[in-house]
């Protein structure tokens, strides 16, 4: 609705107010024409709408992606800007072959003329042309005149120049039309995320898959998987895709991190959709039918005790566009219409052409995007379809994936029991449902985490019970168990407990007898795996942390218990200048989440400052070092931590920097994973150690002016706000830090300025030297040499593997 007033003050008023009709998020693309809308003349005789002229309203528009709109624009003009000048230099080109042309016949001509007069035989020749003048005549009518054999070659090749000339032109414009689609459909369908790194490095080799082919596995999967270069099925993916396909049996896997767990439900899953296509294909009546006539009667019977709830997956509504596989999202107009006549369109029909079949849920946001990756990657020549449904994006784009009818849904517990409860067509009928992945199972099904998981396992084995479903559980801990302490055991007696497998197989709702592979080890953590320790104060922590990412850059996470203490580290590490440093948790809004682990895994040498959001599941390619900043609570942690590197037979670090308040929680670990020895100790070149205090002391100083400093002007700034609201008069005593004078704040910004400007110098100046291999001549026959450590050329791993080396001849001598 667009309002027109009489002054040019009301008419920028008025294009100010049309603005608010565009959306940051969509652009108006406008088809037809604004209409005047009829309106009772008294209506301007009101006060404030004395300016008005008339009212006017645009019925005819769509709604665009704002990025897709701009990508077009510039195709178009770029195309444009492209024809013209071709067909500009077309044109010049034509007109040089044209007088070419022309001079070539003129020296024929000359030629001709000259041979004529030296020849003998000329009267001959002239005969011969009158009779050829006069069949000519004879063919041509009496209106035209003959025409000369080189003037119908002059017409003959200006027509075959321009027949060639549109053909180039038209070849041209199909070739452009063809990249501006490709283009458009690369920024529709491609979305970055850190997968597209870890599966670049395999893709585009063509390997041999003989040896998947024995697993049973589909030929389109199998066609993905040469183009993914997979050349050869992990030990887990040996074992547990075979019975999944052959035997259609239950399976619980327990591998170590970064073994090729998610292909293991994945390739099990696309087998049965595409299955389940053959058999509605030869018989389309007799499995859906049933199926469809039974879930039509029966509704969604949700509690309202226990539907009340918000999970943690719900936090924010920011959209990422995150789009399904194989579905191009069009430019829509009037959604909500459209939205309201498919929900209340036949149920019944929907799900008889594609129901819901394959349900995947994740204990986190992050970890959804990657399966969801990598499923699309391993599915990409099937044409199933697959949607994300997590916290944290907008639940109408959701709603609108959902409604295209996808096949595999991963999705987070708490988002999904909301679209649940909100009854969706597609996730109403979940009787069809024939596989039910359960990703990280363990950390799932913990007590207080998950209660929308518990509502959902409920009704899937209740009201929406499917016998003929598939149930897959698979976790790096799943099988790990903790030993209880001996007064607790003396306290149980004879009593037996169930294990934690049993246990985890009632809450799944798995009756039968599964298929359990466990390929983990004692240890619970990979064998490429170096895992080191540091005894040191709370306070020093600081200084080994940053020494660590002085000393050996790389991609490194660091991991803390808190939030608090990620946002102290990432402004600590920021005044430190210690490169590009990234922070993750769960406060913060989920398009900024991905962004961080997108430039983290782009980038080689980067810090990612994280809770134990990213400690589970996250395929990050090439992480060298894994730092635990405070000792996890639990040994599951633990392990999870250390598996964000050493994946796939790759070599990693995980250094644990241990506080006294860490202890009780360190011996937990080596008493759960059965370490007999404690951890190795982290070499450190103690001389340096003095510059590095000096920095980390200064930057201390910094950051708690700075962090005071804003957290007065917010309190204050409130507390102003909300006196001037009541218009009332503020007390010193309601203001953090009293009522501070202008001078007094100016001198501590200048205090501030300066520390920084020493912290700036100090930096500066390198806290390693690099080691002389040549010799130089000097006045007193000696080269003078700061007393610096020597930087170390090689990693952490060869550090400390050298430091172990050293310390095996001191033990000998000793005994």
């Amino acid at each position: 609705m667009c309002v027109k007033r009489n002054t040019e003050s009301m008419k920028m008023k008025v294009k100010k107010v049309k603005k608010r009709f565009v959306s940051s998020k969509r652009g108006i693309l406008v088809k037809g024409e604004w209409k005047a809308v009829n309106v009772d003349p008294s209506v301007f005789s009101n006060e404030g709408l004395e300016g008005l002229v008339c009212f006017e309203e645009l019925t005819d528009y769509s709604l665009v992606e704002p990025e897709k709109t701009t990508n077009a624009e510039e195709i178009v003009k770029k195309t444009k800007k492209d024809r013209k000048r071709k067909h500009s230099e077309s044109a010049e080109a034509e007109e040089q072959l044209e007088s070419d042309a022309e001079d070539k016949h003129e020296r024929k001509k000359k030629k001709k003329r000259n041979m004529r007069l030296h020849k003998d035989e000329a009267s001959q020749n002239v005969d011969e042309e009158h009779e050829d003048d006069e069949i000519s005549q004879e063919d041509c009518p009496k209106d035209q005149t003959p025409e000369t054999p080189s003037k119908v070659s002059k017409k003959k090749d200006k027509r075959k120049r321009k027949k060639k000339k549109k053909k180039l032109v038209s070849e041209e414009i199909k070739s452009e039309v063809k990249r501006s689609e490709e283009v458009v459909a690369q920024s529709k369908t491609k979305t970055k995320n850190w997968t597209n790194a870890a599966l670049a490095d395999t893709e585009g080799q063509d390997a041999d898959v003989s040896a998947w082919q024995d697993l049973f596995v589909p030929a389109p999967v199998l066609k993905a998987l040469r183009k993914l270069g997979f050349s050869a099925p992990t030990p887990i993916q040996a074992l547990a895709i075979p019975p999944a396909i052959r035997d259609r049996l239950d399976i619980l896997g327990a591998a170590e991190t970064g073994s090729g767990k998610t292909l293991c439900f994945g390739i099990p899953m696309i087998h049965t959709i595409l299955e389940r296509r053959k058999l509605s294909n030869l018989e389309p009546s007799d499995e859906c039918g049933k199926v469809n006539a039974e879930t039509c009667e029966d509704s969604i019977d949700l509690q309202t005790d226990c539907g009340d709830q918000q999970g943690p997956d719900d936090d924010d509504d920011e959209a990422a566009d995150i789009t399904s596989h194989n579905a191009d999202e069009t430019p829509v107009s009037d959604s909500r219409a459209t939205d309201d006549e498919a929900v209340t369109a036949d149920v019944t029909t929907a799900h008889r052409e594609r129901p819901l079949l394959g349900l995947i849920l994740t204990p986190t946001r992050e970890l959804a995007v990657q399966v969801k990756h990598h499923i699309d990657a391993v599915a990409q020549f099937t044409g199933i379809q697959t949607a994300i449904v997590v916290g944290g994006m907008a639940p109408q784009k959701q709603q609108r994936m959902l409604m295209r009818r996808p096949e595999i849904v991963i999705a987070t517990p708490g988002r999904l029991w909301e679209m649940i409860k909100e009854r969706h067509p597609h996730l109403q009928n979940l009787r069809q449902l024939r596989c039910l992945v359960i990703d990280e199972a363990d950390r799932m099904v913990e007590k207080g985490h998950f209660s929308e998981l518990e509502n959902l396992l409920e009704l899937l084995n209740t009201a929406q019970f499917n016998p003929q479903r598939q149930t897959f559980v698979f976790s790096a801990t799943l099988t790990m168990v903790h030993s209880l302490p001996l007064r607790l055991q003396q306290k149980k007696g004879k009593k037996m407990e169930r294990s934690k497998l049993q246990l985890l197989m009632e809450k799944v709702g798995i009756k039968d007898k599964p298929k359990v592979i466990d390929l983990t080890r004692k240890e619970a953590t990979v064998e490429t795996l170096t895992e080191t320790r540091i005894n040191c104060t709370k306070e020093e922590k600081d200084y080994y942390l940053y020494y660590f990412l002085l000393q050996y850059p790389g991609r490194t996470m660091v991991f803390a218990n808190s939030i608090d203490c990620i946002k102290r580290l990432n402004a600590l590490l920021l005044i430190l200048d210690c490169g590009p440093i990234m922070a993750l948790h769960a406060n913060m809004h989920q398009k900024q989440r991905l962004k961080n682990l997108e430039r983290f895994a782009e980038k080689q040498s980067c810090v990612l400052l994280t809770t134990d959001v990213a400690a589970r599941g996250l395929d990050i390619p090439n992480v060298q070092h894994v730092i635990h900043y405070q000792v996890p609570r639990t040994s599951e942690t633990y392990v999870h931590r250390s598996g964000r590197t050493a994946r796939a037979t790759k070599e990693g670090l995980s250094l644990l920097l241990i506080g006294p308040d860490d202890m009780m929680n360190y011996k937990k670990i080596c008493r759960t994973l059965e370490k007999d020895e404690d951890l190795p100790l982290f070499p450190i070149q103690t001389t340096c150690m003095a510059a590095i205090k000096e920095r980390v002391n200064l930057a201390w100083k910094i950051e708690k002016m700075e962090y005071f400093h804003s957290r007065e002007k917010q309190h204050n700034s409130w507390v102003r706000q909300a006196a001037e609201a009541m218009e009332i008069d503020v007390d010193d005593d309601l203001l953090l830090g009293g009522s501070k004078d202008e001078d007094e704040q100016r001198e501590q910004q200048k205090l501030v300025k300066l520390m920084k400007r020493q912290m700036k110098h100090l930096v500066s100046q390198p806290v390693f030297r690099s080691n002389m291999k040549t010799k130089y001549p000097t006045q007193m026959g000696k080269l003078q040499v700061s007393h610096m450590p020597i930087a170390t050329a090689t990693t952490a791993l060869n550090s400390v593997n050298n430091h172990r080396q050293n310390l095996q001849p001191k033990r000998k001598h000793k005994r």
